[in-house]
């Protein structure tokens, strides 16, 4: 079996994660940034020519590129965010060579995503937000899909998917503000100044989306967050059915149990 944990930021996905491998010690867990078979967040996406120019540009850490860097089907994955480096600029530049937040054309999306899902065949996972968050966001932000069109998109995967076993944990968000309210505590500095929600509040006020209806700032993110958990649940119940539990964010102990 293959398990996904999906949810909002902020819903519990790395805790349920962990306590998922401790129940089952024979799955590896995959957290963001880490290579995996399904997804590509946090990571490059480029040819061979393009890696090797990567190399060259970057030859004083060329060793801990490769050392983080994956072969598939004619393509080279760079798990970038895992890399330690002083190097200016580094970071930032492979950022760019990411598949979302509308970097490729839908076709070019669709065809990378869907690609890797009917590859996939290992057994024994467990994915933290590997199948929704990051594709479902580039999706409505960058690509400004409607449900419909979102939907569609996951039947095809789950199609492409058939055969593979496979159960979803959705980690459900009673309170979203509350919870987003918790992260921006934790992911602050030691003086108390915030690291992650000033760039998400960015990311989002910059998105084709928040230009498009006119919505931005704290408010605007929490009513994004809402419909896209709606959207998810959708997915969960309308595509994937009994392959998906639905769990009450941060309150899921005796029900994983």
């Amino acid at each position: 079996m293959n398990y996904f944990v999906e949810g909002l930021q902020g819903s519990g996905k790395s805790t349920l994660v962990h306590k998922l491998s401790e129940k089952y010690a024979d799955h590896k867990a995959v957290c963001e940034g880490d290579y995996s078979p399904v997804e590509l967040a946090w990571c490059a996406y480029v040819d061979k020519a393009k890696y090797n120019e990567i190399l060259e540009k970057y030859s004083s850490i060329k060793s801990m590129i490769e050392e983080k860097s994956f072969e598939e089907y004619g393509k080279m994955i760079i798990c970038y965010t895992q890399i330690i480096t002083d190097v200016p600029g580094f970071h930032k530049d492979l950022e760019q060579y990411e598949i979302y937040n509308g970097r490729k054309s839908l076709d070019e999306f669709r065809e990378i995503v869907l690609g890797r899902y009917r590859r996939f065949s290992t057994d024994k996972m467990i994915f933290e937000c590997s199948l929704l968050q990051n594709t479902v966001e580039d999706m409505i932000l960058y690509r400004t899909m409607s449900d419909d069109e979102i939907l569609d998109f996951y039947k095809e995967a789950k199609e492409a998917l058939t055969g593979k076993d496979l159960h979803i944990f959705y980690l459900k968000a009673d309170d979203i503000a509350a919870n987003i309210d918790v992260i921006r505590k934790e992911r602050s500095d030691d003086k108390g100044n915030e690291l992650w929600f000033p760039m998400m509040i960015s990311y989002f006020d910059e998105s084709p989306y928040a230009k498009k209806y006119g919505v931005s700032g704290a408010d605007g993110l929490i009513r994004h967050l809402q419909h896209r958990q709606d959207l998810e649940l959708r997915i969960c119940s309308e595509v994937f059915g009994d392959k998906c539990t639905v769990l009450k964010s941060k309150d899921y102990e005796e029900a994983m149990l």
